[in-house]
């Protein structure tokens, strides 16, 4: 990487006082930050900038772009999709839509290991579902665009190609009450569902995120590597920065990826306050980074180093705050929190400053009677918390008879909140099945202890064996800590069997000697059986077999179908690397 050239990027000190987020709409938050003088920075997989825009330049290009969209003559409130690169075009499209009274979709940008086959797939039955009258993508997603939408009329096109086409006349702007985007989920348990966001929700969690969550000074300034077509990376990382007048330095995910000890790289070189990671960034990180990387930072000014994820394991944060604590990184500025796109992004914070905390439980009083009793010992769980609720918002823990549960006994997560969906996207309107009155099911599994949220993990995920509750994250845990592995190496799941349902434990092997492979899967069996008093068929897949949604979650429902299906990509679990009962 080459020194930086601070002369280049946008600065962190703002030409105009700090507001808030207290703004009616995106585009009048976005008017505010033009003249701050602050805004985006991209950085390639070198570290090198690659482009830097001040917000006012956005403001200005999204305005002109916005005149593009009004010359195609759209009915207000249509949707436009956004394959949602790490890249300035993101940002000047989605601001331009808003200011055309159009709805922006963002969409994947991500092409994993099986090809492009099944991207193209995915954008193409996304733009159907939303159906998009429009579409945009950079010069290199252009091809992959057009193909998704080789059978529909949908017009694809470059920001470029759109501004060098005829300008129309700017409808009214857009008003608190208008939808503002629709967030497409992760899909981790099914087809992602489009949840629907009006202005006033969003920026009431934004504002919530700016105000009482990080508590923005004017000193901060962020970093991210988070992909910008989910709600962590859209909602945290475009809104809140605009909305805040905040500067934010990019870098790709593909890059971060590539090489994730440029993250802490940029954060210690261009000063940055506030940047936030699933768990398998910060493992990722800190499993690449070699003792002398972080010698070389200097990263005393990272004070928010946040994390939000179904469920969050200690572990991981507690590793990567060691690995970094020689260049300066504080533990304190750990800081787990929740949230969903359901309701615009977050929910709750842990206090800035506090670091991590946890909760121990006593596991057969979690799985036998629903109760998270405090608990020390080997046969204890160990379980991240996630902060209070945002001012404004509530959260109740039901019971499966939809009564709310005491303090310390777990159930569902409901949330009553400002910034919750008008619900989800449909071919022939909105599904709102997930609400509940004023109150939304997240389908999360918890507990309150004394205000602080513990999230469990997901109701879907929950496996019931010979009338048991277990949790396959508990499953996968005991899978990778005894095959000494990493976060992400198993899925659990059950399969229909003659008799009763069967565990089935899909484990990343990356031993090649078949002999000590099976060594390995029946010690991988053993752990199971003794910790959890179960048998398991345990499986070898080759490294980054499991699946993934576009967020990097495993997905345990499409692990199940590529298991039942005997898909070739878990050819290896099929043949001789497995240990049954």
């Amino acid at each position: 990487m080459t020194s930086p050239d601070q002369t280049m990027v946008t600065p962190t000190a703002r030409a105009q006082a700090l507001r808030l987020g207290d703004f009616p709409t995106l585009w009048e938050a976005l008017s505010y930050a033009s003249a701050s003088g602050t805004g985006v920075n991209f950085f390639d997989g070198r570290g090198q900038l690659s482009a830097s825009l001040r917000w006012g330049e956005i403001a200005e290009q999204a305005e002109a772009l916005a005149r593009a969209f009004a010359a195609l003559a759209l009915p207000r409130g249509s949707r436009v999709g956004i394959v949602a690169e790490t890249h300035p075009d993101f940002h000047i499209a989605f601001f331009a839509a808003r200011r055309a009274a159009l709805v922006p979709v963002p969409l994947p940008a991500s092409i994993h290991m099986g090809g492009t086959a099944p991207f193209i797939e995915l954008l193409g039955r996304l733009l159907r579902h939303a159906d998009a009258k429009v579409a945009l993508a950079t010069e290199a997603f252009l091809p992959y665009l057009a193909e998704a939408v080789a059978d529909t009329q949908i017009p694809t096109h470059t920001v470029a190609g759109l501004l060098a086409g005829p300008q129309g006349t700017l409808p009214p702007l857009p008003g608190p009450d208008e939808v503002a985007y629709v967030q497409y989920t992760s899909g981790s348990t099914q087809f992602p569902r489009g949840a629907v966001l009006t202005e006033r929700a969003t920026l009431r969690n934004v504002q919530g995120i700016i105000r009482d969550g990080l508590k923005i000074t004017d000193s901060d300034r962020f970093c991210s590597w988070l992909p910008i077509y989910h709600d962590m990376g859209l909602v945290g990382k475009v809104m809140v920065p605009m909305a805040s007048q905040t500067s934010i330095d990019y870098l790709g995910s593909r890059e971060f990826a590539m090489r994730p000890r440029l993250w802490p790289r940029l954060i210690s070189e261009y000063g940055g306050t506030i940047s936030f990671s699933p768990p398998f960034g910060y493992e990722l990180t800190a499993r690449r980074l070699r003792p002398r990387d972080a010698e070389s930072f200097s990263l005393g000014h990272w004070r928010v180093a946040g994390c939000g994820a179904d469920m969050i394991r200690p572990q991981v944060l507690e590793t990567f705050a060691e690995a970094l604590a020689p260049g300066g990184f504080k533990a304190e500025a750990l800081m787990p929190s929740y949230g969903m796109a359901e309701v615009s992004l977050a929910v709750s914070f842990t206090e800035p400053g506090t670091g991590l905390k946890t909760d121990r439980i006593d596991r057969l009083a979690r799985e036998r009677e629903g109760i998270a009793r405090p608990a020390e010992g080997p046969d204890s769980l160990r379980f991240t918390c996630c902060g209070e609720a945002l001012p404004g918002y509530e959260i109740e823990i039901r019971d499966p008879t939809g009564a709310p549960c005491a303090d310390g006994v777990l159930g569902s997560i409901f949330l009553h909140t400002p910034s919750t969906m008008e619900g989800y996207l449909t071919e022939t309107g909105l599904d709102r099945s997930s609400l509940h009155g004023a109150w939304l099911d997240t389908g999360d599994l918890g507990y309150l202890r004394a205000g602080t949220l513990v999230v469990t993990g997901r109701r879907k995920d929950l496996l019931i064996i010979n009338g048991r509750n277990l949790w396959p994250q508990d499953l996968e845990l005991t899978a990778e800590r005894s095959a000494e592995g990493r976060t992400g190496d198993a899925a659990a799941f059950t399969v229909e069997g003659p008799e009763h349902d069967e565990l089935v434990v899909l484990l990343q092997c990356r031993e090649r000697d078949d002999e000590k492979r099976q060594a390995l899967l029946r010690t991988v069996r053993r752990a199971v059986q003794t910790a959890f008093g179960v048998e398991a068929q345990i499986h070898g897949v080759a490294p980054h077999a499991l699946p993934r949604t576009t967020s990097g979650k495993l997905s345990r429902a499409k692990a199940k179908q590529l298991f039942l299906d005997r898909d070739p990509s878990l050819e290896l679990a099929l043949g001789t690397a497995s240990e049954t009962p």
